[in-house]
């Protein structure tokens, strides 16, 4: 059976779709841009500090449902510029402890409010 998984501690789905959705002992997370939840905005600077709050997006998420940054198995990383990657990487990698997850990281055309990175997860509890 699949539960819905909302936290004020994230940014609101903008559109059609939950935060999260956990089946058993998977979690399957949107996308979270770099918005604060609080404001609705940006954090001053550029991808780095974007990127940082969009894990914080994620973790927190994660942690609504009993989860931790620990149990995500594959991350996806939109970028609206590939020139990225290199600063959005060095905060990626700070965000995990021992094994990093599966990856994927594509630059898009444009993402939603003109983000510079968006970041899903799938997580499992093993």
């Amino acid at each position: 059976m699949k539960k819905v998984i909302a936290t004020t501690k994230a940014p609101a789905a903008i559109g059609p779709y939950n935060q999260a959705i956990q089946v058993g002992n998977m979690l399957f997370a949107s996308g979270q841009l770099g918005l604060d939840p609080a404001t609705g905005n940006f954090p001053e600077g550029g991808v780095k500090e974007q990127t940082i709050q969009s894990f914080q997006n994620v973790k927190a998420i994660l942690e609504e449902a009993g989860f931790s940054i620990n149990d995500v198995v594959k991350t996806t990383v939109y970028l609206a510029d590939m020139a990225d990657f290199a600063a959005m990487n060095e905060i990626y990698a700070s965000q995990f402890e021992g094994d990093f997850p599966a990856r994927s990281a594509v630059a898009v055309k444009t993402l939603p409010k003109n983000a510079l990175v968006e970041v899903e997860v799938i997580a499992v509890k093993a």
